[in-house]
């Protein structure tokens, strides 16, 4: 069935352009390659929802709900378990570099549309993955064959921005009927491998304060610059831990990430501020992490200014592990923060597994193997298929 339950679509944009429409039967790399062409940096995801929602309503067998530009798309088959597939629509800015050509539109090494290696903004992260998504769910009936489990297909906007303006946790919001299932994958990049849960981040201010004078009087104050010394010393010093969750090695991390104060340059300063940035194991909880912060930084004002908890691997659910069994590869840890840790939160174990190099996201170069991308969308059919 196809169901239009959110009329959000039916009220164009004014002056928005107009998108080709996606062939999703069309090979997966090609189909890829369509993706990145639609250029949907974070705040323009639109034009590209509107392709991914009209190519959705056009296929048999799913209720398809449009909240803003994120898209649901759900099969309805009575299944006793059911499983949701993620991927979010929009992308970082554009690269900026002469040449670069991670960028929009994409191109392949070869000249040849299909073959070999494809590079534009969103090869790893995450067009590939969506592309996969859509692949899967116009191939999902093909051959009279049904899957063996109910599919809740999610594309999402604003992921690459502050988590307030998340089209995922919009939908969690408005429609968390139409979130529930009992396991659900992430196609953020892994390279193929399936990565279990991810670290939370926290984020935090060290203000240390003085007096401001005249610098070439500068007995008369007392500068808030070297005052930040002793917190830049401790974490230099500091030992980031290895954390074994559920059999997954989560390696932490504790860094300054920027640091400002000052007013002249001929002025003693009187406030310095120090950004910090922690990702902590996923078997502590935020307060537990912002705790170990403060401790470490006894005696200095800190103020946590963000927030995320990390997720556990969800390894032992009998989905996770017949995916894992279907993938191959021997399951990894998830450094980073993902949108795995909102499923979590919503009591649904949850992995990542994509097309593409993650260390190559947001690079000026980002690429994907085109075989890559076939693979994933082979691994998924085949498991959906039992």
């Amino acid at each position: 069935m196809n169901v239009t339950v959110d009329a959000a679509s039916l009220n164009p944009v004014p002056n928005r352009p107009a998108v080709p429409p996606l062939d999703l039967r069309q090979d997966v790399a090609l189909l890829t390659a369509a993706v990145i062409d639609v250029e949907s940096v974070s705040g323009n995801e639109g034009p590209l929802a509107d392709a991914v929602e009209d190519a959705l309503r056009a296929l048999p067998g799913f209720t398809v709900v449009r909240d803003g530009d994120a898209i649901i798309a759900r099969t309805e088959l009575g299944r006793p378990e059911r499983v949701i597939l993620a991927g979010h629509l929009d992308t970082v800015p554009l690269p900026t570099t002469p040449g670069a050509r991670g960028t929009v539109p994409s191109s392949w090494d070869s000249g040849i549309p299909g073959d070999g290696i494809l590079h534009g903004r969103g090869t790893t992260d995450m067009k590939g993955g969506v592309a996969v998504q859509l692949a899967l769910a116009a191939r999902l009936f093909d051959g009279g064959a049904e899957p063996v489990k109910d599919v809740t297909f999610v594309f999402y906007d604003h992921e690459e921005v502050e988590a307030v303006k998340s089209g995922l946790g919009r939908l969690v919001r408005n429609y968390p009927e139409l979130l529930e299932g009992d396991f659900a994958i992430l196609l953020e990049p892994t390279h193929g491998t399936v990565e279990g849960g991810c670290n939370g981040t926290a984020r935090f201010d060290v203000t240390t304060r003085g007096e401001a004078a005249h610098s070439a009087r500068a007995w008369m104050g007392s500068n808030a610059i070297h005052a930040a010394a002793p917190v830049l010393a401790r974490l230099a010093a500091y030992e980031p831990l290895t954390v074994n969750v559920d059999g997954l090695d989560y390696r932490e991390s504790l860094n300054a990430v920027k640091i400002h104060g000052g007013t002249a340059g001929n002025v003693i300063p009187d406030l310095c501020v120090v950004e910090i940035n922690y990702r902590f194991a996923p078997d502590k909880t935020p307060e537990q992490a912002e705790a170990h912060v403060r401790e470490l930084l006894d005696g200095f004002d800190v103020v946590c200014t963000d927030a995320a908890a990390g997720a556990r691997p969800g390894l032992n659910h009998p989905a996770a592990a017949s995916f894992v069994a279907a993938v191959g590869a021997e399951p990894k840890p998830k450094y980073g923060w993902t949108d795995v840790a909102r499923f979590s939160e919503l009591g649904i174990p949850a992995v990542n597994f994509g097309p593409g190099d993650p260390l190559l996201a947001h690079k000026d170069n980002e690429h994907v193997d085109a075989d890559a991308i076939r693979e994933c969308l082979r691994a998924l059919q085949t498991w959906l298929a039992g």
